[in-house]
């Protein structure tokens, strides 16, 4: 398993990102300003962007494995990796979800909390009603990962 900065050429990741986050126009507001990681298993398994949000905050803006490789630790992998790779830059990583609960789920387990939420961020930002795992997607909830 070899996980690695992706610095050029960034766009070529746009399908696993989209899995993610469905609007390409909002993946574009982050991606060129972020660091791209993509984890390699023999092939790309899964791709993660962070941004610097503040002097002491950085977030991860989107992780996405590929479906058929779910529930293999991929994603864990890639959080436990930018964890450490932060650590000495950032003291706290933040990302926003929806209220889905595998998600929460899969944040939790990956020593994230509870925050605080946007009321409305997916309905006032996106030109579609969102589904996740047949919820849809209201309010944009915050966790946090002290590092």
């Amino acid at each position: 398993m070899e996980i690695k900065i992706v610095s050029e050429n960034k766009k070529q990741f746009i399908d696993l990102l989209l899995l993610a986050d469905e609007s390409e126009s909002m993946i574009g507001k982050y991606l060129e300003r972020g660091e791209l990681f993509a984890l390699h298993d023999n092939e790309l398994k899964s791709v993660c962007v962070v941004t610097g949000e503040s002097p002491d905050t950085c977030e991860l803006k989107n992780i996405a494995t590929y479906e058929k490789w779910h529930g293999m630790g991929y994603g864990s992998k890639l959080i436990q990796c930018i964890s450490a790779f932060y650590k000495d830059k950032y003291k706290t990583m933040i990302v926003g979800t929806g209220e889905v609960p595998s998600i929460m789920r899969f944040y939790e387990k990956n020593g994230f909390c509870l925050s605080h939420r946007i009321h409305n961020f997916f309905t006032d930002n996106y030109d579609h009603p969102m589904f996740e795992d047949g919820v849809q997607l209201v309010d944009m909830v915050y966790l946090k990962k002290e590092l």
